[in-house]
């Protein structure tokens, strides 16, 4: 099993585990994780399963796509540079095993 670790800002923190190929945004609404919306089902068509990655996990993101970079520009809550990706894009397998994320304070 994978591990996604979702923190919340007041310090609160949800552990999730989850097979490979199976995408944070996913795990999150299948889990209850509060504060990841997902209102698209995760066609990067929406901008609610924002989440700003933690060190060290940033440099083993794939690249972001064209489609997730329009809709990061849409985020309820500021951008962080290449912390902040949509969920929904982030895929748990092989080169993400784990993977901590912050979970911003709004996500509409």
């Amino acid at each position: 099993m994978h591990k996604i670790i979702f923190h919340h800002v007041g310090g609160d923190t949800d552990i999730v585990e989850t097979q490979a190929g199976v995408s944070v945004m996913h795990a999150a609404v299948h889990n209850g994780v509060t504060g990841i919306v997902g209102e698209c089902g995760g066609q990067a068509m929406c901008a609610t399963c924002h989440v700003l990655v933690r060190e060290p996990y940033v440099d083993r993101l794939p690249p972001i796509g064209e489609d997730e970079e329009e809709m990061l520009r849409c985020t309820a809550s500021p951008r962080d540079g290449q912390r902040s990706r949509l969920g929904c894009q982030l895929l748990i397998g092989t080169d993400l095993e784990e993977v901590e994320v912050d979970v911003p304070g709004s996500q509409v």
